[in-house]
């Protein structure tokens, strides 16, 4: 696939759910991500926490998915109120950030990435989130859009594992964000 492909990102539907945990578990294939989730892939992508969940599609399959969380004891929410003196209500935790390989060059984790912060910076929230070292691609994304990296943490998964993790905030309002939506993103 290619940039000339047209790249669609809408809310998650109750519909897109099965298609992105599909599409999940080809990640996971390729890429070993996540470490944790394959198991259950409809549950890890609506976790107790969801605010908002997208999923992009490309040539009408879904690709992609990006979601938005309250906190619940993330490393990287605490980092970040106490660095920026705000409470845990006025912070959000992007989560489930994936693309399916053959989708990968058409723009569409960015995509994804401005349907969250967007939302998130009209719901007055601060995104924070935190990626394994290994992840080198995603850290990329995140710094070409923008976010800062704002410490360190351990990303615990599974029966007592964990893992390096770099901790990222958001931009500011009004920061570097893209500025066109791709189709059906309104």
């Amino acid at each position: 696939m290619n940039s000339e492909h047209c790249v669609s990102v809408h809310p998650r539907r109750a519909e897109d759910l099965a298609d992105a945990a599909a599409a999940l578990i080809e990640v996971h294939s390729t890429d070993g991500y996540p470490v944790e989730g394959v198991a259950d892939p409809e549950a890890w992508l609506s976790p107790p926490q969801l605010l908002k969940a997208w999923v992009a599609e490309l040539e009408g399959r879904v690709v992609g998915h990006v979601a938005i969380s309250r906190p619940d004891g993330e490393e990287a929410v605490r980092i970040w109120t106490d660095r920026a003196h705000v409470p845990d209500s006025q912070v959000a935790v992007l989560a489930r950030l994936f693309v399916v390989r053959e989708a990968r060059g058409n723009d569409v984790g960015r995509w994804l990435m401005a349907a969250a912060t967007a939302s998130a910076q009209m719901d007055g929230l601060r995104l924070v989130l935190d990626v394994m070292v290994k992840d080198t691609a995603a850290i990329r994304l995140y710094e070409r859009l923008g976010w800062k990296r704002i410490g360190m943490a351990k990303h615990a998964y599974g029966d007592g594992q964990s893992t390096e993790a770099i901790c990222f905030v958001s931009p500011e309002p009004g920061e570097k964000l893209v500025t066109e939506a791709p189709h059906g993103s309104e």
